[in-house]
């Protein structure tokens, strides 16, 4: 499989599982398999709108992470020899500049004016965007801070310093097939620090943030060619040099043991690694999901039928199955009507260009 291929599985796959879990995101387990029977939702669910298929604010903040990425890539590559000062720092502000066009999607029915220059962009520009879908608190409160860069790992950082919520996670899976300086695919150490970096500007707490980066180092080595396990166990790895990582890395344990116990899974054993509404919970869900099954469309339903934050947890598992497998494997009744595909694709074609 290409770089473009794993780009594309990454992002749709992620999508899918949003708009999967997006309709039963409040609601219990008990609640779920009242309305849809016992095996809980088995495809797209119709909203009032009368659609399928709508992503929420953990896709639409997934699709800015990668327009600020390409942003930071275009000014390293415009320095001379494309070298120059800037590194994380650079990539970080040009990653929060993205996350505030983004806020200006929750503020505005349609595209505002451009009346700053950081708040211009092409994803800006498209209406479809310009809609609520339960947006995090610490996404939203985080990004009317100033963020004076990252603290060091371990420590809380400067914006929501106790806030570890699952809008870190959901969103940070571009980090994983992105670099700066468009070398190639980036190193996993690379892809977790920067993504680590970049979830401080809303989240400060160590979890919150050291959750991201360990998802951005599993994508970054399932884009290299390594199963899930393996990665998983690499992502731990990493995660020892640093401090306070030991929820994350609890979590990740837990999600390898469920994964490997007899018998079969089922969504009372999803909700025993918690409910993903804190980014270690969702990290951990989404990695046991797609370690469980086999199958990508049962994985992708086990990750949203749970009594949880159901969208997110559809998002991480799907991300990490379409790197894993590309897009060929996502069932086409779940592609055809999903929202924003076009400019998915537009997007994933950006981001795997060298």
């Amino acid at each position: 499989m290409d770089v473009q291929d794993r780009v594309r599985g990454c992002l749709l796959g992620g999508a899918i599982g949003d708009a999967l879990g997006a309709p039963i995101e409040f609601q219990s387990l008990r609640d779920i398999r009242r309305e849809h029977g016992a095996e809980g939702v088995a495809g797209y669910v119709t909203t009032w709108r009368g659609r399928t298929g709508l992503i929420t604010d953990d896709t639409q903040m997934t699709l800015f992470t990668v327009e600020g990425l390409l942003n930071a890539r275009a000014a390293h590559a415009s320095r001379p020899g494309g070298r120059g000062p800037g590194g994380t720092r650079a990539a970080s502000d040009a990653v929060r500049q993205a996350y505030l066009r983004w806020l200006d999607t929750q503020n505005h029915p349609g595209p505002p004016p451009a009346d700053r220059p950081h708040r211009t962009g092409p994803l800006r520009e498209e209406g479809w965007l310009y809609s609520r879908r339960a947006p995090g608190n610490a996404c939203l409160s985080g990004l009317g801070r100033p963020f004076p860069g990252p603290s060091p790992f371990g420590e809380p950082g400067p914006v929501n310093p106790r806030s570890k919520g699952c809008g870190t996670v959901m969103r940070s899976a571009p980090f994983g097939f992105m670099t700066v300086s468009a070398a190639g695919p980036p190193g996993s150490e690379e892809a977790f620090e920067l993504a680590a970096v970049c979830a401080q500007i809303t989240h400060g707490h160590p979890t919150g943030y050291l959750a991201a980066g360990a998802f951005a180092a599993i994508v970054a080595r399932l884009m290299a060619g390594d199963a899930l396990e393996p990665a998983v166990y690499h992502a731990l790895h990493l995660l020892a040099a640093y401090p306070a990582h030991d929820e994350t890395s609890a979590a990740l344990r837990a999600a390898l043991t469920l994964a490997q116990a007899e018998g079969g899974h089922s969504p009372e054993r999803v909700e025993s690694l918690g409910g993903a509404w804190v980014a270690e919970e969702a990290l951990a869900i989404g990695v046991y999901c797609a370690l469980a099954e086999p199958s990508v469309e049962r994985a992708m339903l086990l990750s949203v039928n749970h009594s949880g934050d159901s969208d997110s947890t559809g998002s991480v598992c799907g991300n990490l199955l379409g790197a894993l497998h590309g897009p060929s494997a996502l069932p086409e009744p779940w592609l055809r009507p999903l929202e924003g595909r076009t400019t998915i694709d537009r997007l994933a074609t950006a981001a795997a260009a060298p």
